[in-house]
């Protein structure tokens, strides 16, 4: 994702557009990147989906053995349905020209996903305390890998946030700065479906 970032004109708010001719920048480019987006997220859609299924295929064998989830798979969830939300604050603090608010809210989104990743190393310390070494079950080596997959995605996301993050730190102009927003926001609100599809065949499966 990019910036088009300017000196901010005023302290508490969003500079508006000024003239065609400034806008030959990422917002004259908004429906372009949009696409560009979801073209991405097509076929990582697609990846994660091939992951579930060869998981419910597996699970047919002989040597499968149930994993019993950790319980911050379920702290996870939480952290990421708030950093998702924190991004539609954003947005909704961007299209009122509230800038302190969406830098709140930025920042928030941000170090709740840093906590979601922190919570789980935290659940993957706690299977590993309790035998569940990558090799001692094919159930444990999916779910390392379903949540590993997802936590470098997540990952990736953070690069673009913390873009943003300096974005409105140094001041941009609104609809720059919105678009900027909606994007981080459409992937955040991906990745948070993804976890909970993850999470529910996990829950269904075990």
């Amino acid at each position: 994702m990019s910036f088009w970032v300017r000196r901010e004109p005023e302290r508490g708010s969003l500079e508006p557009s000024s003239g065609i001719g400034h806008w030959q920048g990422p917002v004259s480019r908004g429906p372009a990147l949009r696409r560009g987006l979801y073209t991405f997220l097509l076929p990582l859609a697609s990846l994660f989906g091939l992951v579930v299924m060869a998981y419910v295929m597996r699970r047919h064998m002989p040597d499968w053995q149930p994993v019993a989830l950790p319980w911050q798979v379920w702290l996870s969830t939480l952290l990421l349905l708030a950093s998702s939300l924190a991004f539609e604050q954003a947005r909704k603090a961007a299209r009122l020209a509230r800038l302190p608010a969406l830098r709140r809210a930025v920042l928030a989104a941000g170090v709740l996903a840093l906590a979601f990743l922190g919570s789980q190393i935290w659940a993957w310390a706690d299977l590993q305390q309790q035998g569940g070494h990558l090799a001692a079950n094919p159930a444990y080596s999916f779910f390392y890998l379903m949540t590993a997959l997802h936590a470098l995605h997540l990952l990736g996301g953070l690069v673009a946030w913390s873009r943003l993050r300096m974005a409105s730190r140094l001041g941009t102009d609104r609809a720059a700065l919105q678009l900027s927003i909606q994007l981080c926001a459409i992937y955040w609100h991906f990745l948070l479906a993804v976890w909970l599809v993850l999470l529910g065949v996990l829950v269904i499966m075990a």
